[in-house]
């Protein structure tokens, strides 16, 4: 190589030394003048509609649902229905067997006839007694007449005294005779009396039978879908008594009228009123949003460890607690099963037009936090001579981003909020449609002081928790 090519190649690599040079000293200058700069993600305050909803979890369920229980001990000898089959009021469900309640029964009817003919023999006795009590009311009027006539005669001396005490012996003794035929006819009217009521008291114990024998047989309530069915031909099914529950054949939904019972966290629960519309969805059916109006809130809270109402807990544990709230689908679907997972978002405020900010964008500041970075070091001075201040409350607030000096600068402006919808919150003081305002990240938001320098970057460039920039 000669001298030339040499020195050609020391003033490239001079020139390219200049030039890293200048590059670094850019470089520094650049990243001084950006060492105080905050990166921020921003949005815009908007004009939108605004819905404020509050959220539950639970599962569809009718409004009315019962369970049909045996209510005759035995073996079931017939099923007339399936699970998910739907029935009609009146119509059979099961039968258990009734062998012992038809025989009594078909007893008692025997007995009912056998009563009904002892009514009959007492009624022609008491018939024939009362024929009896006229047959000797007439002979005594017979005989009182020849009494009669025999006294007068006596009294003239024309019979002897022995003719007039025959005609007065048979005087008495038709009285007594009377009298006996007399007494005969009333015990023999309390002889059919006493029939009667014997039929009486069997026609009642033969309702009970029938009772008894129409209990082996089950039949819907009303109409309705079979949403259970835990039995099976063959099994053997007991009464409930006083502290056993007897054995259930059936569970019956009256899917006419559907509801969703949901679960409302505590919070929430001051939001809700009577008649608030409500949109469900079910997991079961994606997609699918079902229309519908709050017609129930629960009084008690319930404690969501357990389950049970905080009035008949008897832990003394502070948690977490919800409410029983029932929303009724304003159009029940065929599509619709009880037990099914369902989430209901309930309307409970909304606004038209409302200016809004993204919910994120909030934050809080006390009065103390809102000094300038420029004059940090004299408010720090000046808090180390005077008492901190009273008043030094947290206030709500959106950084918004000011230029000043070909700097960007988020600064602090206390808002006053009205109703929260899902992603946005409405603001009714502080800001104006158009502003700027950060909202992120949250990391940087939390930190934020009132006047620093930043810098807009894009939403994605934001580092995720445990990442590095």
């Amino acid at each position: 190589m000669d001298r030339s090519q040499i020195m050609k190649r020391k003033r490239i690599l001079l020139v390219l030394g200049v030039l890293i040079v200048i590059a670094a000293v850019i470089g520094i200058v650049i990243a001084r003048a950006q060492s105080g700069i905050i990166k921020v993600v921003t949005g815009k305050v908007v004009r939108t509609n605004i819905v404020a909803q509050v959220s539950g979890t639970g599962q569809i369920k009718p409004k009315t649902y019962v369970n049909v229980g045996a209510t005759a001990f035995g073996r079931i000898t017939h099923l007339y229905v399936k699970e998910g089959e739907k029935v009609h009021s009146g119509q059979l469900l099961a039968t258990i067997e009734s062998v012992q309640a038809r025989a009594g029964v078909d007893a008692q009817q025997a007995a009912i006839s056998s009563a009904k003919t002892d009514v009959a023999s007492f009624r022609a006795a008491e018939n024939t007694a009362e024929a009896a009590v006229a047959h000797a009311k007439a002979d005594l009027e017979q005989k009182r007449l020849d009494y009669e006539r025999a006294q007068g005669l006596f009294d003239n001396k024309l019979i002897s005294k022995q003719d007039y005490d025959s005609r007065k012996a048979a005087y008495d003794t038709d009285v007594a005779t009377l009298a006996q035929q007399q007494a005969a006819l009333v015990q023999s009217r309390a002889e059919t009396a006493s029939a009667i009521s014997k039929v009486t008291s069997a026609v009642a114990n033969l309702r009970s039978n029938y009772d008894s024998l129409n209990k082996t047989a089950s039949v819907a309530p009303f109409n309705g879908i079979v949403t259970n069915l835990p039995v099976r031909e063959g099994e053997t099914v007991v009464v409930g008594i006083q502290n056993a529950e007897g054995s259930t054949l059936m569970t019956l939904a009256d899917m006419s009228i559907i509801t969703a019972e949901i679960k409302v966290d505590e919070t929430d629960i001051m939001n809700l009123h009577m008649g608030q519309s409500a949109d469900i969805t079910v997991d079961a059916l994606p997609g699918k949003v079902f229309k519908g109006h709050v017609t129930l809130i629960g009084d008690q809270a319930i404690l969501r460890t357990t389950g049970i109402a905080t009035s008949q807990s008897t832990t003394g544990t502070e948690e977490a607690k919800d409410f029983k709230v029932v929303v009724t689908l304003d159009q029940p679907s065929d599509e619709l099963r009880p037990g099914l997972s369902a989430t209901a978002k309930i309307t409970t405020d909304e606004k038209k037009n409302a200016v809004t900010i993204p919910i994120q964008a909030l934050t809080m500041r006390r009065p103390s936090e809102l000094v300038e970075p420029e004059s940090a070091h004299s408010a720090k001075v000046s808090a180390s001579t005077q008492a901190p201040p009273k008043d030094d409350a947290q206030v709500q607030g959106v950084f918004v981003l000011r230029r000043e000096k070909r700097k960007m600068k988020a600064v602090f402006v206390p808002v006053k909020t009205g109703i929260t919808g899902t992603t946005e919150i409405e603001v009714n003081s502080g800001v104006q449609p158009g502003d700027e305002i950060v909202t992120g990240s949250y990391k940087t938001l939390r930190t934020l002081k009132n006047g620093a320098a930043v810098k807009v970057i894009d939403a994605n460039a934001v580092p995720k928790e445990g990442e590095t920039t």
